[in-house]
């Protein structure tokens, strides 16, 4: 068992936190709301801290899930932030979606300090981390990620270390990519079904089973037929995301037809006030 630090409750870092308190681990947490961190103690013991600074100091591994770069970047550096609260030789976990490019950044300015960083995005969605099962995708020092990965394990189905640091948001960015053309494809199907006078839930039955099967139909299908779209990762969430992965395409010279079109489909579910709606309302455009 580890001295832990955790930055940022929000739907996906509250369970992790407490997944991890209740493994045994010792667990203190800073949120910038802190009514959140109240609230979080009361519940799962721990401690909490009133900067990401105090709340990293003697932690052997600081574990992040905040919003995008800047909230990463404003949880990592300068005098409150945790990287001058950390020792030298602990552990830097992140598991925010952000760029590779800030990944690297903080990768560069933890090195200088002889801390290790190991970008570690998940894919699960609220109930994958409310229920301990997300997928975990790391980039950073293979040492690094051995000693973090036990750590991990409190809330992961699977964990793999992909390569360097960066790899970890890079496998994010293709299964962000993977998602977009699945739910899309979903919508229309369903669409079409309706469209043809067919029910849908007999339609699903049977497609599932075979070549067109997805985690997306499994999960989702149900809930889109019947119009609800209040079941996890937000609009706005996967357009920041989409955004990463296009800006990333264009320095890699990656080409990506249907993720650029995809997301000006979501960007039309956000001008029809679904900017909180969960990724399967594309199908809402379509009615």
């Amino acid at each position: 068992m580890a001295k832990l630090a955790f930055l940022g409750l929000g739907v996906m870092g509250y369970p992790m936190a407490g997944h991890l308190q209740g493994a045994g681990h010792e667990v203190t947490v800073y949120n910038r709301t802190s009514a959140k961190a109240e609230a979080w103690v009361t519940q799962h013991g721990g401690t909490m801290a009133a900067t990401p600074r105090a709340a990293a100091e003697g932690a052997e591994f600081v574990l992040a899930c905040v919003g995008n770069d800047d909230d990463l970047r404003a949880v990592c550096l300068g005098d409150d932030g945790a990287l001058a609260g950390m020792q030298g030789g602990s552990v830097f976990v992140d598991h925010t979606t952000v760029s590779a490019r800030v990944t690297r950044e903080l990768f560069a300015a933890a090195d200088a300090s002889q801390i290790s960083f190991v970008d570690a995005p998940v894919s699960g969605g609220q109930a994958g981390a409310e229920n301990g099962v997300l997928s975990v995708m790391c980039g950073g020092d293979e040492g690094a990620y051995g000693r973090a990965e036990p750590v991990i394990a409190a809330y992961a189905r699977i964990c793999r270390r992909i390569g360097d640091s960066g790899a970890g948001q890079m496998t994010k960015m293709c299964n962000q990519i993977a998602i977009a053309g699945l739910v899309q494809g979903l919508s229309e199907a369903l669409h079409f079904a309706d469209k043809a006078g067919l029910d849908g839930r007999a339609v699903v039955e049977v497609i599932s089973q075979g070549a067109a099967g997805s985690w997306q139909m499994a999960n989702r299908y149900e809930t889109m037929i019947d119009d609800q779209f209040e079941h996890g990762f937000a609009v706005d969430w996967m357009r920041k995301d989409l955004g990463i992965c296009l800006d990333t395409a264009d320095e890699t010279g990656a080409s990506l037809p249907v993720t650029a079109l995809v997301d000006q489909f979501y960007k039309d579910v956000q001008k029809m006030g679904g900017a909180r709606w969960d990724t399967s309302s594309l199908i809402k455009r379509l009615r």
